[in-house]
């Protein structure tokens, strides 16, 4: 009865497979028995202080075996091999959906939250992000400006993605219409500035440093042309922080 009563009082033991997994079982989940990525605490991460003191391990079955979680969660870690071999063993494995919109980011705080017990503070998270979301939209009758979103490294985003999303929700017109990610070259941004640029992952100056994004043609384009910076921390998971992000670029609409 009493080895009974101690497995029942022991907090929900929890491992996070990568770092957008990180992002959500920190927020949902914090009272859990914890394992973390490695990356957890790395500059791009949103949630990085609340990561301290937190183990980490790699997303190996011989560190899962070791821990022995009740509940995995991953966006993209973990190879096969290893997530059948903890499926094999019990152990309920949670995917975080790659969303494409922000109602896509909304199905992923339920299912996240479904899955570890935490509906209520699901509910209370999405909340938050609604309210921003609220507070940067444009007047419905208002003026769109157009924008190209572009990283550091030459990309950009068009329709189906988050980001193109998120720039509709903070009252911009995307001005690249072809769907999906593609390349955006130095040439065509000297011939054809953009009215506004929304920059991402410029603030991690040492990734693509030698990037197209980073070129003098493209620097001198966006001098007084960018309407946000986004961090790489906001850019990196499908979670509600992404209304961070519509809030940044809510603040440069015109």
């Amino acid at each position: 009865m009493a080895v009974a009563q101690g497995a029942q009082a022991r907090p929900l033991r929890v491992m996070a497979l990568d770092q957008c997994a990180d992002q959500y079982v920190l927020a949902l989940a914090p009272d859990a028995d914890l394992a973390l990525s490695p990356r957890a605490d790395d500059p791009d991460a949103w949630l990085r202080r609340e990561a301290a003191g937190h183990r980490r391990l790699r997303p190996t079955l011989e560190a899962a075996v070791g821990f022995k979680p009740d509940v995995v969660v991953r966006y993209w870690g973990g190879e096969p091999r290893l997530l059948n071999a903890l499926e094999m063993r019990g152990v309920k494995v949670v995917t975080i959906a790659d969303a494409t919109d922000l109602d896509g980011v909304r199905a992923n705080i339920r299912t996240t939250a479904q899955e570890l017990g935490q509906v209520e503070r699901g509910a209370r998270l999405e909340q938050t992000m609604q309210a921003k979301l609220n507070q940067a939209a444009a007047p419905r009758d208002g003026p769109r400006p157009g924008a190209v979103y572009l990283t550091s490294g030459g990309f950009t985003s068009g329709p189906g993605t988050l980001m193109d999303a998120m720039m509709r929700a903070a009252g911009f017109r995307n001005l690249t219409t072809t769907p999906g990610f593609g390349v955006i070259s130095v040439e065509r941004i000297a011939m054809e500035p953009p009215i506004r640029f929304v920059l991402g992952f410029f603030d991690q100056l040492r990734a693509d440093w030698r990037g197209p994004g980073r070129h003098p043609v493209v620097r001198r384009a966006a001098q007084g042309r960018t309407a946000a910076k986004l961090p790489a921390a906001v850019l990196t998971c499908p979670a509600w922080f992404a209304a961070d992000g519509v809030e940044m670029m809510a603040r440069g609409r015109p």
